[in-house]
């Protein structure tokens, strides 16, 4: 009986069934073959999120024009030398005015523009001439002022430098007429003239100011200097950078001793 249930069991233990593999299938992976060709996985192109543009700073405001600033060749630096070169050379120019408009109506006779009118191109100069007579005044209040508020004479300068602007225009009697037309009609005046002059002329005031604060009773009784005329300025009587005499103080007198 015994022996029976041995082989009984036995029986059962090799009819039972060996258990299943539950491994999912694997993957194909890049070795996979296509024809005996190796396929290479498909690749995706993510789509790329563009990056926000950096913050700009405030739309920069328009630039303004820069008043032209160089100093022309041969002209001196410092404002009062040089506003009084500007007066000379445009003194110059002014003068040659009746000199020159017989060739420059020439000129702008043969070679006219379509549409314009000669009389209109003719009357530019009329106002040019208006234009600079005015900027004289300028240039010449500017001058007086800084002379009146200076410490010692400098008239001389200014009027050598009025000399110097002047001189410009010296070749006018060797050139041709056509030739001096040409460039009295292409000159122009320094922007920087008119620039500092207003800047001289202001300092000049408030210096002036000062100085008459701090002048003593006694000079300030002194007779004014004469304002400049138009001409140029009047070379100074007493030699150039000499020092004005200081007043001198009187002591009171003593008294007397009474007996």
């Amino acid at each position: 009986m015994l022996g029976y249930a041995l082989a009984l069991a036995l029986t059962l233990q090799d009819s039972t069934p060996a258990p299943e593999d539950t491994a999912p299938p694997a993957a194909e992976t890049s070795s996979d073959l296509d024809g005996g060709k190796l396929v290479e996985p498909e690749t995706v192109a993510l789509p790329v999120t563009p990056e926000p543009a950096p913050a700009t700073e405030a739309t920069a405001a328009p630039e303004v024009a820069v008043v032209e600033d160089r100093i022309p060749k041969g002209a001196p630096r410092e404002d009062y030398p040089f506003v009084a070169w500007c007066y000379g050379a445009l003194r110059g120019y002014l003068d040659l005015h009746d000199t020159v408009m017989p060739e420059v109506t020439r000129i702008e006779s043969t070679y006219r523009k379509p549409g314009s009118r000669l009389e209109d191109d003719l009357k530019v100069y009329d106002d040019m001439q208006a234009d600079g007579q005015t900027k004289l005044v300028q240039f010449q209040s500017a001058l007086t002022a800084a002379e009146k508020a200076s410490v010692r004479p400098i008239n001389v300068v200014g009027a050598n430098a009025v000399r110097q602007g002047r001189s410009i225009w010296a070749n006018a009697a060797s050139v041709s007429k056509a030739r001096l037309a040409q460039e009295w009609m292409s000159w122009t005046l320094p922007a920087r003239c008119e620039v500092r002059a207003a800047a001289l002329e202001t300092r000049a005031l408030l210096a002036g100011a000062a100085l008459n604060v701090n002048q003593t009773p006694q000079s300030a009784t002194t007779e004014p200097a004469k304002d400049a005329t138009l001409d140029t300025p009047a070379e100074a009587t007493a030699s150039p950078g000499a020092e004005p005499t200081e007043p001198t103080e009187l002591e009171p007198a003593e008294s007397a001793p009474t007996s």
